[in-house]
């Protein structure tokens, strides 16, 4: 039986060579989940790390029932990281929050406040704690996409979202896809969308993934693609039926 199922929200986390972080996460996400405002509980979904970071994700599960994790086999980047938490889980809601814990997992509470009332609730960074080159970069590329998206969102590269599990699961997923989440709930029969300002810390330790190429070319490229998809996503609005 899949244990999530037990579970209101449940909390996905991809880690990749985040083996300096996993102790403070385990901190601030054990001290959150009693304050959580929903029943929730963590996946964890290591990306074929190549540190000890499965090995460290082993332990913390060990010591927390309300902890999960699954693994792969070799790293496969992050929206297929995030389609594998979708997937396995089987709670009302699923979120998603970065291991390096630039935003807190407090402010999910923001987020769950107005989750019954849209498909999804993202946050928008405030006083982003990047250097100036990357937030220029996300500047430049999260006007493009909204320029061909017309998804109206601020901030897409923001890892703290909410969703209904359901809306999810039904995500055409990608290569780069999770930087087009409030685009495709938007393609969704009702589908709809609300942004929630949280806060945003420096990367205290390890790694950023990101460099030039996947934070800037690869998403302009992948606007394409999505203008290309959206003509062909299939919609529709069942009239009638027997099936009851």
């Amino acid at each position: 039986m899949n244990r999530t199922a037990d579970y209101e929200l449940t909390i996905i986390i991809p880690v990749f060579n985040e083996e300096d972080n996993l102790q403070n996460l385990e901190e601030r996400l054990s001290a959150f989940l009693p304050e959580c405002s929903r029943k929730a509980c963590v996946l964890f979904v290591d990306d074929g790390s190549k540190d000890g970071s499965l090995l460290k994700i082993k332990e913390v599960c060990s010591r927390h029932q309300d902890f999960m994790y699954i693994s792969f086999e070799k790293n496969a980047g992050l929206s297929t990281a995030l389609k594998a938490g979708f997937d396995y889980s089987e709670s009302e809601l699923v979120g998603y929050i970065d291991a390096d814990l630039q935003t807190d997992p407090e402010d999910f509470n923001l987020l769950l406040k107005d989750i019954s009332d849209y498909s999804m609730v993202i946050g928008i960074r405030e006083g982003r704690k990047d250097s100036w080159f990357k937030n220029l970069q996300s500047k430049v590329a999260n006007g493009f996409r909204r320029m061909m998206t017309h998804d109206g969102a601020t901030d897409t590269g923001c890892p703290l979202k909410v969703f209904h599990t359901d809306v999810a699961k039904d995500f055409p997923m990608f290569k780069g896809m999770h930087r087009f989440f409030p685009a495709l709930v938007l393609l969704q029969e009702g589908g709809c969308y609300k942004q929630v300002p949280v806060r945003h810390f420096p990367r205290m330790a390890g790694k950023s993934k990101f460099h030039l190429g996947n934070r800037f070319w690869g998403p302009l490229a992948d606007c394409f693609a999505y203008r290309w998809m959206r003509t062909r996503y299939p919609v529709y609005k069942i009239a009638d039926n027997n099936i009851d």
